[in-house]
């Protein structure tokens, strides 16, 4: 399989994309790759990149976007961080990719078992994790069930992963809130903003439309 081109980027669509990610994602779970010389990609790519989708995902060792969607070099942007939200420099990276590099679809892939949403969940505090941690709680807030106190932290994985779920959608609220570029380009057709979660336990995907 070839590295995208300026051509084969200009004949994708948000639909196209999110069909490309969702294939993908059917090979890696039946363990058969796409056949990729990863070194022609190199060389491919050395002059320009045409990536067609953008996504935003968590730094966890098991949730490699372009591994679990099976994509090659130049074929995504990948945006990784704890927790996969956003703030100022993300949403800047993320108008870049699409506004100016031609992608046209942004995907925020939360997980199960999410170690990050387990410290919101628990109120973890430790040096600079502190704050990054407070960006989940909103989506710990947001999930009302279970009431009991004594469910609602780390040791429920049931209340972790709705949280996971709950912050991917408070996630696609703050891009389409903070960023009128992404926004309007939604709203014109111009890309899609899709939530989805990754089962760590049988490398599925779930896409949220």
């Amino acid at each position: 399989m070839k590295a995208h081109t300026k051509e084969t980027q200009a004949t994708m669509t948000p639909d196209k994309a999110l069909n490309f990610l969702r294939e993908g994602n059917v090979r890696f779970q039946n363990n058969l790759k796409a056949n990729r010389n990863l070194l022609e990609q190199v060389n491919d790519t050395s002059d320009g990149q045409f990536p067609f989708a953008t996504i935003l995902s968590c730094i966890d060792s098991r949730v490699s976007a372009e591994l679990v969607f099976d994509q090659g070099l130049g074929d995504i942007f990948s945006v990784r961080i704890a927790g996969n939200f956003v703030n100022e420099d993300i949403l800047g990276s993320m108008e870049f990719a699409c506004k100016l590099a031609g992608t046209k679809l942004i995907v925020v892939l939360g997980h199960t078992a999410c170690g990050a949403v387990k410290g919101a969940c628990d109120d973890a505090k430790l040096g600079n994790l502190t704050n990054m941690l407070a960006k989940i709680k909103p989506a710990v807030e947001a999930v009302k069930e279970p009431q009991d106190i004594s469910l609602r932290n780390s040791s429920n994985s049931e209340f972790v992963d709705n949280v996971s779920a709950k912050n991917v959608q408070l996630t696609i609220d703050r891009i389409l809130k903070e960023s009128d570029v992404l926004a309007e380009m939604q709203s014109n057709g111009d890309i899609k903003i899709v939530g989805a979660m990754y089962d760590i336990n049988t490398g599925e995907v779930n896409f949220y439309e």
